[in-house]
């Protein structure tokens, strides 16, 4: 079972990956986790193909991931969250979007972090927003017990001070 868990979240755009890899490059010791990531390596694992190649050719693999990330969730709804969770170490998961999901990581123990950003903003770092009403962008809206909220509505530095006094506060 992982040692400690980390979720992040928020909409598009908002910031999640950046947050986490600036979170990472202070706290080697964990290891990033997205929920996509565990059916790719598993995948992996079943096909002796690696996480590289995988990433590097998506349409090939598309299909096959899509495949055995619904085979999981018929063996058992949570069945992927409970491999992230069943990892060793230190973990990340970047992108958390569904309560559901929030739940079972926070009974497991995750510190949760919410990025927020104004949609103007995540439109003009992302471009078009894209099913703004989907259940994987709101599913998460009225959730109040975040261990940390972010405002990235600014610059860089200004992300990258705010997650380091994260980092203090969570060592």
């Amino acid at each position: 079972m992982a040692n400690k868990i980390i979720i992040f979240s928020g909409k598009q755009y908002s910031g999640k990956d950046t947050a986490a890899k600036i979170l990472m490059d202070s706290m080697p010791e964990f290891k990033r986790c997205a929920m996509g990531d565990i059916i790719k390596f598993e995948y992996g694992k079943t096909h002796n193909v690696t996480y590289e190649e995988i990433e590097a050719n998506k349409p090939k693999y598309r299909q096959g991931l899509i495949d055995l990330g619904n085979w999981g969730r018929a063996q058992d709804p949570d069945y992927w969250l409970k491999k992230i969770i069943g990892q060793s170490g230190n973990i990340v998961v970047t992108d958390v979007r569904l309560k559901h999901e929030y739940e079972v990581f926070k009974s497991a123990g995750a510190i949760s972090i919410r990025i927020e950003v104004n949609r103007d903003l995540r439109e003009a770092r992302g471009g078009k927003l894209v099913g703004e009403d989907d259940v994987t962008e709101v599913d998460l809206d009225n959730v109040q017990d975040w261990d940390f909220l972010v405002d990235n509505n600014k610059d860089y530095e200004t992300l990258k001070q705010n997650i380091l006094k994260i980092v203090e506060k969570i060592r």
